[in-house]
């Protein structure tokens, strides 16, 4: 799928926070710029909860409590993290089933965390400000996940 703006982007992560529950898991990748803390801050808007939402790369993660009685946020970036021993010292598994739990740069890294896993790459095109964002869809979770936009 193509998305033009950045709002297109936090549109879309508004759609796709319709779809999610407590215990997903979320592996986000694409290169620096790509756009994966503006879908996050869309996620978190369709989710309602506490923000602001900014890239978690110094903090490593942060916990956005729901606003309205749903499943928190669990804002994580695995850019700084040196391996599987880094990843197991944030301690996402211990919220995981009650969490929303989304992974920048978690590719190759917190696939262990859930069968289920929904993983988005973000691809910039050459020179554009437009973005081809691809699923797909991993466990019994996600079998049925198209790679085209997720509708309300």
């Amino acid at each position: 799928m193509r998305l033009a703006t950045a709002e297109d982007m936090r549109a879309y992560g508004v759609r796709l926070a319709g779809q999610l529950r407590a215990g997903d898991l979320l592996v986000l990748s694409g290169a620096l710029g790509a756009g994966k803390t503006t879908l996050v801050q869309g996620i978190a808007e369709g989710l309602k909860v506490r923000g602001p939402i900014t890239s978690p790369t110094f903090v490593i993660a942060r916990v956005h409590p729901s606003l309205r009685q749903g499943p928190p946020l669990v804002h994580a970036d695995a850019y700084r993290l040196g391996g599987d021993l880094e990843v197991d010292d944030l301690d996402l598994d211990a919220s995981l089933e009650e969490s929303v739990t989304v992974v920048e740069w978690g590719e190759g890294l917190v696939e262990g965390l859930a069968e289920d896993r929904l993983e988005i790459h973000i691809d910039r095109e050459a020179g554009e400000e437009v973005r081809i964002v691809t699923l797909r869809g991993v466990g019994p979770r996600w079998a049925d996940t198209p790679s085209e936009p997720l509708e309300d």
